[in-house]
């Protein structure tokens, strides 16, 4: 099956798949090592606060840091002062930035607290004229992306998008939670759909648990979306957006990557962490990075308990090699895992309330997804 082709005004997308920021964790080595797996369609950096951006905050400069293969780059904002955001818009712009998304979906009180994020869910026409502001100051395009509501009791995302296409953006980028359940609970299929029917022109991107082909598949059929944006499904499978572009093509899925692979790639993300970021950070930063990977190495506690010391390189190598060896137990003698060992499938995390009510079939089953230690647990 032919996917259809998607773009953000001007900016057209080699794939309908995009990576979420992720609170300290979408940084250029991950980034980097997304791209090289293959077939995303934009990546977008952390958030970034757009006053840090204009006063040249060095933490807010390393954040959009970029490089000739990190390409098309989208940036997210936060701020509620809409000169401020305008101006940052205009700086990302000038850097050769393909995109400015505006977060109107985080849920941290420090964000919410100055009236970003989800807060800005809640006052529909100062955030539809901080928006039109931005989208008046730049010719690259400008996207939202936004929660379904404050709490199940207001559910503004319909109104929201309908709002934002008049001023001129580019496409929405929904996660089919409020920001009351943060990331407990189910992802809202329904709640989605709406804001895609709310739409005339601009594509709405689903998001939300999107930790399998299996999983992207069923958001786009149910709900309509346009595409879909991968978060934490990308840091338990990198090789996510490649599998699901040959499952939407083709319908057949493509086998797990082998354990080599997999240490591969995690490598290069190591590599990649300390030449962005030096020796010394770089391996203290993995350390949160390296246990991700480790979700489908099978049994890894070796491995878990040895990587949160890791402070060089050397550290690194002789860790992997002890814990190659040591795993050699669980496997069988093709150099396999062993059944019993191997971790289990993803399961569906979505609901959907208008389907439930019928007599249709369901298409889900609820299951936790644990979220990244750092910023993004406090959401």
């Amino acid at each position: 099956m032919k996917v259809p082709a998607l773009t953000f005004g001007s900016l057209p997308l080699a794939t309908p798949l995009l990576l979420s920021p992720l609170a300290g964790y979408t940084n250029l080595p991950f980034r980097r090592v997304i791209r090289e797996v293959g077939s995303v369609g934009l990546c977008t950096t952390d958030l970034v606060n757009a006053r840090s951006l204009l006063e040249r905050n060095r933490k807010a400069l390393k954040l959009i840091e970029s490089c000739a293969e990190d390409t098309p780059l989208a940036v997210q904002l936060f701020g509620s002062v809409p000169e401020e955001m305008a101006d940052a818009a205009q700086v990302l712009e000038s850097l050769g930035v393909a995109s400015v998304d505006v977060n109107m979906g985080c849920p941290v009180r420090k964000v919410c607290q100055v009236g970003g994020g989800s807060a800005m869910m809640t006052e529909l026409g100062r955030t539809s004229d901080l928006v039109r502001k931005m989208v008046n100051a730049v010719r690259i395009p400008v996207t939202c992306k936004m929660r379904l509501g404050w709490d199940d009791e207001n559910l503004t995302a319909p109104d929201l998008a309908r709002a934002l296409e008049a001023t001129g953006v580019a496409a929405i980028m929904v996660h089919g939670r409020t920001r009351q359940q943060g990331f407990d609970g189910s992802v809202n299929l329904a709640g989605i759909r709406h804001v895609v029917a709310a739409v005339n022109r601009i594509p709405v991107i689903g998001n939300g648990d999107i930790t399998s082909p299996h999983a992207a598949k069923t958001m786009i059929d149910a709900t309509g979306c346009a595409g879909v944006s991968i978060g934490r499904g990308a840091f338990y499978n990198p090789w996510i957006f490649a599998h699901t572009m040959h499952y939407l093509e083709t319908g057949k899925l493509l086998p797990e990557p082998s354990f080599s692979e997999r240490v591969r790639v995690m490598s290069r993300h190591f590599d990649l962490m300390i030449e962005v970021f030096g020796e010394s950070l770089g391996c203290t930063m993995f350390r949160k990075v390296g246990p991700w990977y480790a979700k489908r190495f099978g049994p890894a506690s070796l491995f878990n308990k040895g990587i949160v010391r890791i402070a060089t390189r050397v550290d690194y190598h002789a860790l992997l090699a002890q814990y190659v060896s040591w795993r050699a137990q669980f496997l069988d003698d093709d150099g396999q895992l062993l059944r019993k060992y191997s971790p289990a499938p993803h399961a569906l995390n979505f609901r959907d309330e208008e389907t439930e009510a019928s007599d249709a079939p369901a298409v889900t089953r609820r299951e936790a997804i644990p979220v990244p230690a750092g910023p993004n647990e406090l959401w």
